[in-house]
């Protein structure tokens, strides 16, 4: 992928975003010094004695637990315009609470905000008409870009904020394209969010904020999942906005990020502990972070070499294990990894060998397929084609001896921490791996309390993991993998959104177990880390492929159809297709099913989908179709008896029936599926709120719509949480996938409460993406995407409705 951060982008990227709102609002402070993104203020202005100052905070406080402990104690923070502010801190300290305030996303507790000139909170109660007026102006990219995609297609979720601040499409155009061209994602434009890796998601929400011009942009770690070169992008960006004059707060860990800053900013236990310029913190001021290193206890009890007590008995290898420790502990064998309805495999005739206790580094750029490789070394997936051998044992084996093996000496630590966790409490999460290995209670209870004390989070151990901080979810999430003592570790991304002193032990963690002969599998993006701790280094080719493969640029930027079906208005498609298949159950002889099959055969073909891809995708159901239509044999007794099965005469009208009833079905869920295939959710939703519209006086359409829109776009992200709740649990040994019926059926139920959490987490957080994308219930939104109804639409639907007539007049013969 070509690196398009150049001397000549800024320019293009400052000449895209000068657009004028049609309506909404716009910050006050755009008069003063600010950008001119966005139009002259339509906004009050702060009065004649009031500071000009992009934020002024004074005696903040914020609590997650009404005031038990505060997650923001007393905090006075003033900002100027055009300042760059960097939050450093301790994981837990408040940082991300604090950016929160900032970017007008939540009230406090008690204390004063005012933000760009608005004052949002006056220390008695929030202003919600202030703080809408404020966040016109701000923009927000969270720890988390998941949970601030909105939609299903990339181009779509860039102009998501542009829509909200009411600009019209040529604008939204051009910023668009801007915004994409700066993140390297131009050529992903009309691909699906949902189907990238993590680094690629951060990128499109730095564009989605990037293209609303905002007159200040709040950053809660926007690289601590990208790789080298598009940290650099990231940073250059940043560099771009502060010479525009735009007011940057941004929370990082990294010390080579504070060094353009203004001011660096620390936070410890919800209060500010420094605030000092650059020239005066230097950089050194960040390193204290990592505080006065590993203590004695640690060094004593952990330390690696002869003199370890838990060197010889790390491993508790069993005997066929054992044998098993002359070969390399992993051989992959020209692998390729294609997932279902990709067009291009994300790994490719991979191949590579690790040796018994040797660390490696795997290294690569975002959507190189690190992360899938570290699935397929830890059995959660199998390759499309190609070997591997885990110390000569098959992860694909379905002896569920091996396999039991295979958990019990391999541990996996997730890219994303928080989808790990799945018990009340940190110990309990913890103990959850150990306890498979049907050890003693009191040796359970050891491992987990010297698991939590390498990893210095005995603190947390009655904490519930979802009310950690990311970096501390990740602390126990390594936690509980260790407490397993794996002979193999796999580790995606250890290091991620976490402070100093915590990648501090994590470094020393990965010594100690190297000198224990553990093999290590270390995922990571930084150059330095992987020298310091890796004996090698494997850096995987970039993957070439993009959504462009299959979808090409027509008119405007808009995409190519890549069918006749594909091509046509949602709306039309909608209504032609429902009629279609609600017209179904009127076909009754033989003429009606043949005129319905052709008809299917016809849309399939226009639709250019393999009969292959399309009956994997509903076998499902035809199979459950076809179960339940065999049961008409059995209670229609009318017809000429043809045979007897089980003592109930089978007869002409009970096959004639269960042939009809199977074969309705079937076109039903054919249609469905080409509908779906051919139709991106996006597209779906705008389709149903246009169709809707009418009913705006009465009914709350655009909302019904975004909800529509939202529920389809997480969906799958629930369904991928759940799978990597199953997959955390096997993993550490769980009985999900080696269990007895009914300890599976136990496992299975212990999944619930965490996926609800789960659910809970996403609802609340993307309440703040809509807050931070500017999304106001009732207020008029512009649309990057327009639907118009042309010739070909008029030809389906004419066509549509001539086969029900036709299906009409058959019926009637």
């Amino acid at each position: 992928m070509t690196n398009v951060i150049t001397q000549s982008r800024p320019s293009a990227l400052a000449a895209a975003m000068p657009c004028t709102e049609s309506f909404g609002h716009a910050s006050s402070l755009a008069g003063a010094g600010m950008p001119t993104g966005i139009a002259a203020p339509a906004d009050p202005a702060p009065s004649p004695g009031q500071a000009l100052q992009a934020v002024e905070l004074h005696g903040v406080r914020f609590s997650y637990d009404r005031g038990a402990t505060w997650a923001l104690d007393g905090v006075d923070l003033s900002i100027r315009p055009g300042e760059r502010i960097c939050l450093v801190g301790p994981n837990g300290s408040g940082k991300s609470t604090l950016s929160r305030v900032i970017a007008g996303l939540v009230a406090p507790d008690n204390g004063s905000v005012q933000l760009l000139g608005h004052e949002v909170f006056d220390g008695a109660r929030p202003d919600p008409q202030a703080y809408r007026q404020a966040r016109h102006g701000i923009g927000a990219v969270f720890q988390n870009p998941e949970d601030q995609i909105v939609t299903t297609v990339v181009e779509d979720d860039v102009a998501f904020g542009p829509e909200n601040l009411g600009l019209e499409r040529p604008c939204i155009a051009r910023r668009l394209a801007a915004a994409l061209r700066a993140v390297d994602m131009a050529a992903y434009r009309h691909g699906d969010p949902a189907h990238m890796s993590g680094g690629q998601q951060q990128r499109i929400a730095i564009a989605g904020t990037l293209a609303m011009a905002p007159s200040m942009i709040v950053l809660d770690e926007p690289t601590a999942m990208l790789d080298a070169q598009a940290q650099d992008e990231v940073m250059a960006i940043l560099d771009e906005l502060q010479a525009r004059g735009t007011t940057i707060v941004h929370v990082t860990h990294r010390g080579s990020e504070t060094t353009r800053a203004d001011r660096i900013i620390r936070m410890e236990h919800g209060r500010i502990a420094s605030d000092a310029t650059v020239a005066g913190a230097g950089i050194h001021a960040f390193d204290a972070d990592a505080g006065p290193g590993l203590d004695a206890d640690f060094d004593t009890a952990f330390a690696a070499g002869s003199s370890d007590p838990l060197n010889a008995e790390w491993h508790a290898m069993t005997a066929d294990w054992r044998a098993h420790t002359t070969r390399p502990a992993i051989e992959v064998s020209h692998v390729s990894m294609r997932y279902p309805n990709a067009e291009e495999p994300t790994l490719h005739e991979l191949s590579l060998t690790i040796e018994p206790g040797e660390t490696v580094a795997i290294m690569g750029r975002n959507g190189s397929g690190k992360t899938t490789l570290a699935r397929l070394l830890a059995a959660l997936e199998k390759p499309t084609t190609g070997t591997i051998r885990i110390a000569g044992i098959d992860p694909a084996t379905r002896s569920r001896r091996a396999r039991k093996e295979l958990r019990r000496q391999v541990g996996l630590v997730m890219q994303r921490p928080e989808r790990q966790l799945f018990a009340d409490t940190v110990a309990q999460d913890i103990a959850y791996g150990p306890s498979n290995q049907n050890l003693a209670s009191d040796e359970v209870a050891g491992r987990v309390d010297d698991a939590m004390a390498m990893l210095h989070i005995s603190h947390l151990a009655q904490r519930s993991p979802a009310s950690l901080s990311g970096g501390q979810q990740r602390l126990v999430a390594i936690a509980g993998v260790i407490a397993c003592r794996p002979g193999i570790l796999i580790m995606d991304e250890p290091t991620a959104s976490l402070d100093a002193a915590a990648v501090a032990r994590i470094h020393e963690l990965v010594r100690v177990l190297h000198g224990r002969g553990v093999t290590i599998v270390m995922i990571t993006h930084s150059l330095a880390e992987a020298r310091a701790l890796a004996g090698r280094i494997i850096t995987l080719p970039e993957n070439e492929a993009t959504p462009l493969s299959v979808v090409e640029e027509g008119e405007q930027g808009e995409p190519r159809p890549a069918s006749f079906v594909a091509g046509l208005d949602p709306r039309v498609k909608m209504v032609s297709f429902l009629a279609l298949m609600f017209t179904a159950f009127m076909i009754h002889t033989p003429a009606q099913l043949a005129l319905s099959a052709a008809l299917v055969t016809g849309i399939v073909a226009a639709a250019r989908i393999s009969p292959l891809r399309l009956l994997a995708s509903i076998h499902m159901f035809l199979a459950l179709f076809v179960m339940m239509g065999l049961l008409n044999v059995f209670f229609v007794r009318t017809g000429t008896p043809l045979f007897t099965l089980a003592s109930v005469p089978v007869t002409t009208d009970g096959l004639t029936v269960a042939m009809l009833y199977m074969c309705r079905f079937a076109l039903v869920v054919i249609l469905g599926a080409v509908l779906l295939e051919t139709t991106t959710p996006t597209a779906l939703t705008d389709g149903f709120g246009s169709l809707l519209s009418p009913l705006r006086r009465v009914m709350h359409t655009q909302e019904l719509a975004l909800v529509m829109s939202l529920a389809l776009r997480f969906l799958p992200t629930l369904g991928r949480e759940t799978r990597a709740i199953i997959d955390a649990q096997s993993a550490r040994g769980g009985s999900i996938e080696t269990g007895a019926p009914a300890r599976r059926i136990k496992a299975l139920s212990a999944i619930i409460v965490p996926v609800f959490a789960g659910t809970l987490r996403h609802a609340d957080n993307l309440g703040l993406a809509l807050d931070a994308r500017c999304y106001e219930e009732g207020v008029r939104r512009t649309h990057w995407r327009l639907m118009r109804v042309r010739s070909r639409d008029i030809a389906f639907g004419t066509l549509a409705a001539v086969y029900i007539a036709a299906l009409v007049v058959l019926g009637l013969l």
